[in-house]
């Protein structure tokens, strides 16, 4: 794992900078330096006339403007003593009052409770009069504050209980993210609720307003970001806030802001339909920055929901031809990108100190589709300060599980007929590579982690790299080219029935078996598959009394292993009709022919063919007929 480490310098902050973000009451003399993100990337920061201050806002911390006291006010006295007196009551999340109950307040240690006394009607309407109107989101706050008072309602719509949650703009809540900021880059910020996505993106808001002096319109749908009042909360620095009327209204607000403001960057909360999505992809096309947040908790989320998946291009399903797809090495019918992605970047917030950032969005959701593994960076603020961690993509194969199959010859000189070829040279390292065609990677990974092998064998998309192809029965035998491909480049193929994870954890266990780790030694007797060879006579049997000798038509058989064609040959003497050998190379195969054929040459050739089936060398039977099935 690559380890990335922000180094930081110890300057004092600047009074004059503090003055004009905080209000005056809120000012207090600092007794301890501040730290400031010089390097990022280790890449220092040039301090031009558009650089942020030496005492910009990257600095962790709490900002003291947001007066919880303020929120207290909602509670009877005895219960904003408790809170006032609790050794956490800066670190505060929520009250919670319920009718009925008792009101507890929430710390990061836990719940505490309040008061003995359950909540009365009486304290829910104290409460909701000291706060603005409830809207339809059943919204409400506390003016020029970032708390939100949430209302759950009867069936009469009574409200009979409150969550105050406490909003706090946090300083330094972005330095994870300076470089992207910097550079003027579209954010698509996701995850689960409570982790602060909302104080990133007011904090972003506030910093390209204020460091970098771009014009920032927020479209704050119910007052999270700006707070709640027709004055916005100091901590959007110099941003403009549009609020939304109603939360149906949000993707014309959008336009909105497009067309009546000028704006360079717009920040949006809670991206959450299609309309909305629509509305962000318009404005993406006319060069605005966005930075947003959306509901999910990763971005394999935003590609399989309908309503956001126009976020990151758009799905939409490709039927690709013969050549492109055995180039590629997948399925005819396969998922794509629809169009360019409305953000360049995506964040998937952990937690408060945790972001998982995807540097290209496109290239993400192209590695997903295609059942890969993406590439993105952890970012996380230790004690020492941030750190960027680079996941290793590929662990190391393992060579004590190796074993090399010895090159034995037979009496005859012969080289073994194998059903499956010796092992290639391996020109890599990642372990035994197997491809999986017409079976969904994951459930090929899964199947490998739960036998244990993940540590020497991983799935690839590479069929060139492969070492094993893992295919499913009626795919393989529709696509000529895998088996082309696969027998030019001495790969066997397994095949299974059914793409279902038992099946696949035995074709996967087969091949350990018989190939990664290999037998010790060979007999010189040909090993063969009980179903196959069941498949391959009943296979004879019906060309003979279906189409040879009723019809009085030739039937070509398909390519069998040579254990197998000598017992299709004597089954078809046994019709007393006669056959000759057909070689495709490397593939031998038996065609049946009518009863009148009467062509002396065949006959001759016939007493012939025996011998040379027994001595031919048949290759390493890549094809789909003659691959072993797994037993069910």
């Amino acid at each position: 794992m690559l380890l990335l480490r922000l180094s930081f310098s110890l300057l004092p902050p600047s009074p004059s900078l503090l003055s004009s973000r905080l209000p005056s009451s809120s000012l207090q003399p600092f007794s301890s330096p501040h730290l400031y993100a010089q390097t990022l990337h280790c890449v220092p920061l040039p301090r031009g006339p558009t650089s942020p201050s030496p005492h910009s806002s990257f600095v962790g911390g709490d900002d003291d403007s947001d007066d919880i006291g303020r929120l207290l006010e909602l509670l009877p006295s005895e219960m904003q003593q408790r809170v006032a007196g609790h050794p956490e009551r800066n670190e505060l999340v929520e009250i919670v009052m319920d009718l009925g109950r008792k009101p507890v307040a929430r710390f990061p240690s836990g719940d505490f409770s309040l008061s003995d006394r359950p909540i009365s009607a009486q304290d829910i309407l104290h409460a909701t009069s000291q706060v603005g109107d409830f809207g339809a989101d059943n919204r409400a706050g506390i003016s020029r504050t970032l708390h939100r008072i949430s209302a759950i309602r009867n069936r009469k719509g009574t409200i009979i209980g409150l969550t105050c949650r406490v909003g706090r703009a946090v300083t330094g809540s972005a330095i994870l993210l300076h470089d992207m900021v910097k550079e003027g880059t579209s954010l698509l910020l996701i995850g689960p609720p409570g982790v602060g996505k909302t104080t990133i993106i007011r904090e972003i808001a506030r910093i390209l307003a204020d460091d970098y002096k771009k014009r920032v319109i927020i479209v704050d749908t119910s007052n999270e970001i700006g707070g709640d009042g027709d004055i916005p909360h100091p901590g959007i620095g110099g941003a403009r806030r549009l609020q939304v009327p109603n939360s149906d209204m949000q993707h014309k607000v959008l336009i909105e802001a497009v067309e009546n403001h000028m704006p360079q960057v717009i920040v949006i909360d809670e991206i959450g339909t299609k309309l909305e999505a629509l509305a962000a992809s318009t404005i993406a096309q006319r060069g605005i920055q966005l930075v947003a947040t959306a509901h999910g908790v990763t971005i394999e989320n935003l590609v399989m929901n309908p309503s956001l998946e126009t976020l990151v291009g758009g799905i939409q399903n490709v039927t690709l031809g013969d050549e492109e797809a055995t180039r590629r090495g997948v399925q005819k019918t396969v998922l794509e990108r629809r169009g360019p992605s409305t953000f360049t970047c995506g964040v998937e917030i952990v937690s408060k100190t945790e972001l998982r950032v995807h540097p290209s969005l496109e290239t993400t959701v192209d590695a997903l589709l295609l059942g890969k593994a993406p590439y993105y960076e952890v970012r996380k603020l230790g004690s020492e300060g941030p750190i960027i961690e680079i996941p290793a993509k590929e662990k190391l194969w393992n060579n004590t599980f190796e074993k090399e199959v010895p090159n034995e010859k037979n009496g005859n000189g012969a080289p073994l007929k194998h059903e499956f070829p010796l092992r290639k040279e391996r020109s890599h390292d990642k372990g035994f590579l197997l491809y999986a065609y017409g079976i969904s990677e994951k459930t090929a990974s899964e199947a490998i982690t739960q036998l244990g092998m993940n540590e020497v064998m991983r799935t690839t998309d590479i069929i060139s790299e492969a070492d094993a192809v893992l295919a499913l029965s009626a795919k393989i035998k529709k696509n000529q080219h895998i088996e082309e491909l696969a027998k030019s480049r001495a790969i066997p193929i397994f095949v299974t029935k059914t793409n279902t994870l038992v099946q696949v954890r035995k074709a996967v266990r087969a091949l350990v078996n018989q190939y990664v780790i290999g037998p010790d030694t060979f007999d010189g007797k040909e090993q063969v598959n009980p179903s196959e060879m069941a498949d391959a006579l009943e296979e004879t049997r019906l060309a003979i009394q279906r189409t040879v000798i009723p019809k009085g038509e030739s039937m070509l058989l398909l390519p069998r292993s040579q254990a197998i064609i000598s017992a299709q040959i004597e089954l078809i003497e046994s019709f007393r009709v006669k056959w000759e050998t057909v070689r495709r190379d490397p593939h031998v195969c038996l065609r049946i022919l009518p009863l009148d054929t009467g062509t002396d040459e065949i006959i001759k050739g016939i007493g012939d063919s025996s011998d040379n089936v027994e001595n031919d060398t048949l290759g390493s039977r890549n094809g789909a007929a003659n691959q072993p099935l797994c037993p069910d």
